[in-house]
């Protein structure tokens, strides 16, 4: 057929045998793409672990300065940020008034 003939001889060789080329070039063997992926997504995880540590450990110490009773009851994430707002809005204004 003409579109036969106008392939490249290489395309036409790989074509025969099976094996023709998709995309960009080299198709990825795919172990490796899997290792890849799972590698990205460890990395991910790891990321995500370290950004929750970070912010849980900004919010305990944002508790140890906020007035809480009785002291050994522990705020929320939400209630830490809400009473958080809140003091610094009550000590505000306290400021304004005297």
């Amino acid at each position: 057929s003409p579109a036969r003939t106008a392939l490249a001889p290489r395309e036409a060789a790989a074509r025969r045998k099976g094996k023709a080329r998709r995309g960009r070039g080299k198709a990825r063997n795919e172990g490796l793409l899997n290792k890849q992926k799972r590698s990205r997504r460890m990395k991910a995880n790891d990321r995500e672990r370290n950004r929750m540590h970070h912010l849980n450990s900004a919010l305990d110490a944002l508790r140890s300065v906020l007035p809480t009773f009785p002291d050994d009851a522990k705020l929320t994430k939400i209630e830490t940020l809400r009473f958080a707002h809140n003091y610094i809005w009550a000590l505000t204004q306290s400021l304004r008034l005297a």
